[in-house]
């Protein structure tokens, strides 16, 4: 079976149903430039970098989050399937209310004192992250009318070289609102499924949190689409 060309799974620039892309959409033909150094080597993390509590979102307050309790686990793979090392992970989200800690978040639903809604971590030798927090709940947004974003997580990944750089956002299983979230379906139909979580038991903990699996593949054809 052909594999997907990865232009298959990423968004367009321009998707007028996703009103921020309009002012933002480049307005002149793309200009293609020369590979450079940047394309081969990037920036490097030591383990140091990231302390091992940050990758629990759960512990930052005096007490547990309010929230549906969640072990997100998966790989960070690259164009050949191979494990990307020591790369950077750094994730946030709105709290299980559907609210960020953010000055520009107006919307009215409560602020979880003992929830920051960011972390960060590194991958292992054979390219794995795992990260503990709370499902983020859906909130309004200004679109359209009687918009709401779907709960998702979002990812920035920088990988080994600058040229993987990746933005993106997980969505969750069965989520109804994906079938009206201009950014989700702003994705060819080919790559939405890539930025969906899959729920994995194993690596919840029993009677405590729920598991998901989510992996992440940097450029190349089965790339993981950009989640703008």
């Amino acid at each position: 079976m052909a594999e997907t060309p990865a232009a298959d799974v990423h968004p367009p620039y321009l998707y007028p149903d996703y009103k921020s892309t309009r002012l933002r959409a480049p307005a002149q033909p793309l200009v293609r430039v020369a590979p450079s150094p940047l394309d081969t080597a990037g920036p490097t993390f030591p383990k140091h970098f990231v302390k091992d509590s940050e990758a629990d979102l759960t512990t930052w307050g005096k007490s547990a989050p309010l929230g549906e309790k969640m072990v997100l686990v998966g790989r960070v793979l690259d164009e050949d399937g191979r494990p990307v090392r020591r790369s950077l992970v750094e994730v946030w989200q709105a709290n299980a209310s559907g609210k960020y800690p953010h000055p520009v978040d107006d919307h009215e639903a409560p602020l979880d004192p003992n929830f920051l809604g960011k972390g960060q971590v590194l991958t292992d030798d054979k390219g794995r992250y795992r990260i503990v927090t709370v499902k983020p709940g859906a909130y309004p947004w200004q679109n359209h009318a009687f918009g709401w974003r779907p709960a998702h997580i979002h990812f920035s990944l920088f990988g080994n070289a600058y040229a993987q750089r990746l933005i993106t956002q997980m969505f969750f299983p069965g989520d109804p609102l994906l079938a009206i979230d201009p950014i989700f379906q702003s994705v060819p139909e080919a790559g939405r499924r890539l930025l969906i979580a899959d729920l994995d038991l194993e690596h919840g903990v029993e009677g405590v949190a729920l598991g998901y699996r989510f992996d992440m593949v940097l450029r190349g054809p089965r790339a993981t689409p950009m989640g703008v």
